[in-house]
């Protein structure tokens, strides 16, 4: 989950693409919609933040997928500021980035960011493939169910 202040509140959005880019400098890789509102804000706030959410966290994840206001979004989960920017409490893993380019992409714009710091704990990541969220070992077609129905 990718997220910034623009502003006062926070904004953020699930990706789908998120990735390492660099070991020297440390640098992440996200991808977000051109009309991304949480594009804007880490535009504005030149930084912004990589939640790494565990199994436990696929509520969230389906959340910030959807186009609900951001103040919706965020009171569905613990979170705190760290180092300028919103991440949510329980993540996997914290990765708070300064920005960097913001390339095209087709419909997307690709997001590079310098890491400022990394955060991590042991745990199962909440992984999403071939449109479910599933285990990393899990077998292509076994997926979690999806809690919206």
């Amino acid at each position: 989950m990718v997220s910034a202040f623009g502003g006062p509140e926070p904004a953020g959005a699930t990706a789908s693409a998120v990735c390492s880019l660099s070991l020297e400098p440390m640098m992440m890789l996200v991808c977000l919609d051109h009309g991304s509102r949480s594009l804007a804000a880490l535009q504005k706030a030149g930084r912004f933040g990589i939640s790494v959410l565990g199994v436990g966290q696929q509520k969230a994840a389906e959340v910030f997928a959807t186009k609900l206001p951001q103040a919706d979004k965020w009171s569905t989960v613990a979170w705190k500021e760290h180092l300028g920017v919103p991440i949510v409490e329980g993540s996997l893993a914290r990765i708070v980035c300064g920005l960097g380019d913001v390339l095209p992409g087709g419909d997307h714009v690709i997001v590079t960011g310098t890491v400022i710091e990394v955060e991590a704990e042991p745990g199962e990541p909440l992984v999403y493939h071939g449109g479910l969220f599933r285990a990393l070992d899990a077998e292509p077609g076994i997926g979690i169910e999806r809690t919206d129905g």
